[in-house]
């Protein structure tokens, strides 16, 4: 026997579905005489629907959320990052900016000031920019994150927590 199987002890094991509990016999066991029909039909019973299982989250791991917060928001800010240049590209691509930038320069006219759009723009200072935003979305999802764990513990100690029933299909 190894060393989970002993943890386990080996022999009966105990579920609990709710308040229901049932004890199944060890892995290969045969059950001999009338247990046999019994045991048949109290599993054939027990296996005709999908069982349910009713658990309440009354904790959650406030460490274990920030973390999953922080490399959740990474990948939003970098997928954010990576919209924003494929963005910037087909839009530049379509000349979007080009005919922006005529259409600024035929209504300020002959006046004398030179305007450059791609100054305000341009590639390098959009993605800067959308870099940026990025990483203070890497701050603020993880902080929000980690805080929304702070008082979903707090209102479930309140409140008792929340009820999920699971079903296997």
């Amino acid at each position: 026997m190894s060393a989970p199987d002993q943890a386990y002890g080996g022999g009966a094991r105990q579920f609990t579905a709710g308040s229901q509990t049932a004890t199944a016999p060890p892995p290969g066991a045969q059950a001999h005489g009338a247990q046999a029909h019994a045991s048949a039909g109290a599993s054939a019973a027990r296996t005709a629907g999908p069982r349910k299982v009713r658990l309440t989250l009354s904790r959650v791991d406030a460490w274990s959320v920030a973390k999953m917060g922080f490399l959740i928001s990474v990948a939003i800010g970098i997928a954010f990052v990576v919209m924003v240049a494929v963005l910037w590209m087909i839009l530049d691509g379509m000349g979007v900016f080009t005919d922006i930038d005529r259409t600024i320069r035929t209504v300020l006219g002959e006046s004398g000031t030179s305007f450059d759009l791609m100054r305000y723009v341009g590639f390098s200072r959009v993605v800067s920019l959308a870099t940026v935003i990025g990483v203070i979305d890497v701050f603020l999802l993880t902080a929000l994150s980690t805080l929304g764990a702070f008082l979903y513990n707090i209102c479930s100690a309140l409140v008792g927590g929340m009820q999920v029933t699971l079903t296997d299909d």
